[in-house]
């Protein structure tokens, strides 16, 4: 390299780790209820919290004064009080009271976050430099709210990039071979079955058919049918999460590309926000339609699905493990990789457009 070459890549600034000026996930509307909640996200410390109103904040989780977690704190009608020496900040990140002290200095401030909470689902915007405002409203994900479906969720802490878990879900091709007691199945149905692959702007959309298929376990114990069914997944990629509609419906009944076809479904939502470059939070619901005895037939839908998450945990963070231990090595690809390998280049493209 050259000397005007080395300083061109000097001068040149760093892509971001992660796309910016995104929602993400930051925490699910049930998690927030009378504590705050720190978490890393996108590498910066966040402490999140509800005010009397309802309405969630955010704040860096870093008092002003002597550097202790806020999310050690209390909370109170005010905002968030310091567990140290009692700075009370209010949702803006302003000091508003220092016990002892009449004056408050104008320095006495922390950064605040734009945050929204919509159908549940508690997003926090990160912007560059040149864009910090919202550029749009958070997504929406009407499973939550429209009362057609019954649903659960949870978190995930990974020690694995975020991407892995992209990779993971784009590709359910797996099913046959991981999750053999739950929602998994005839394997060389799975991978042998019919699938499209389309991008839109930051959309990439699969979708797979899987016809006259045995039901796995976790169809079988939800739902009443009758012999062999007519399967299918689509998974709708966004930057910040995804959504993946699952069922099936009994064999030669239903078209499955009919919108408002009915049998089982299964709708998961799955935020994946990055902690640091090498871990990740998972933040996933499912959302189901029983037919009878909704409550027992959602909690069986959900402790399957829980199975179903940690079998996917230990097979990612352990892929992740080995890439550590043996370095840069290629990797082939095979015709299941078509939507992951679209999503990472969706991924790859935001990160230079705001450098």
């Amino acid at each position: 390299m050259n000397i005007q070459s080395l300083a061109e890549e000097i001068a040149a600034p760093a892509l971001p780790d992660f796309p910016l000026n995104q929602w993400y996930v930051a925490a699910l509307g049930w998690e927030l209820k009378d504590k705050p909640v720190g978490r890393t996200l996108l590498n910066k410390p966040v402490v999140l919290f509800r005010k009397p109103s309802g309405e969630v904040a955010a704040l860096e989780d870093r008092c002003c004064h002597r550097a202790l977690p806020l999310s050690s704190g209390t909370l109170e009608e005010s905002g968030i009080r310091c567990g140290y020496h009692g700075l009370l900040y209010d949702e803006r990140g302003k000091c508003v009271e220092i016990p002892g002290q009449d004056k408050i200095p104008s320095k006495a401030k922390v950064p605040a976050y734009h945050v929204r909470e919509q159908d549940q689902i508690v997003w926090i915007w990160f912007g560059s430099e040149s864009q910090s405002e919202p550029t749009c409203e958070p997504p929406t994900y009407p499973v939550h709210s429209s009362g057609k479906y019954l649903f659960d969720g949870n978190v995930y802490h990974y020690d694995a990039p975020y991407q892995l878990i992209h990779d993971n879900l784009m590709d359910l091709s797996h099913l046959g071979y991981v999750h053999l007691r739950t929602i998994g199945g005839n394997a060389s149905i799975h991978m042998n079955a019919r699938m499209s692959v389309e991008s839109e702007g930051d959309v990439v959309r699969v979708v797979r058919h899987m016809p006259d298929s045995v039901p796995p376990p976790t169809y079988t114990a939800a739902y009443p049918f009758k012999g062999t069914v007519d399967r299918w997944q689509e998974i709708e990629f966004h930057v910040s999460h995804l959504r993946i509609w699952t069922g099936a419906v009994n064999a030669g009944t239903e078209d499955l590309d009919n919108p408002d076809r009915g049998g089982f479904h299964m709708r998961g939502f799955h935020g994946v926000t990055p902690e640091t470059a090498t871990t990740s939070h998972y933040f996933w619901t499912i959302a189901t339609n029983p037919e009878s005895d909704p409550e027992a037939i959602k909690a069986k839908v959900v402790e399957q699905t829980i199975l179903t998450f940690d079998e996917d945990k230990v097979v990612i963070e352990d892929q992740y493990r080995n890439m550590c231990r043996f370095g840069v090595r290629p990797m082939i690809d095979i015709h299941v990789d078509a939507g992951a390998n679209r999503a990472r280049r969706i991924i790859e493209q935001l990160r230079q457009s705001t450098s």
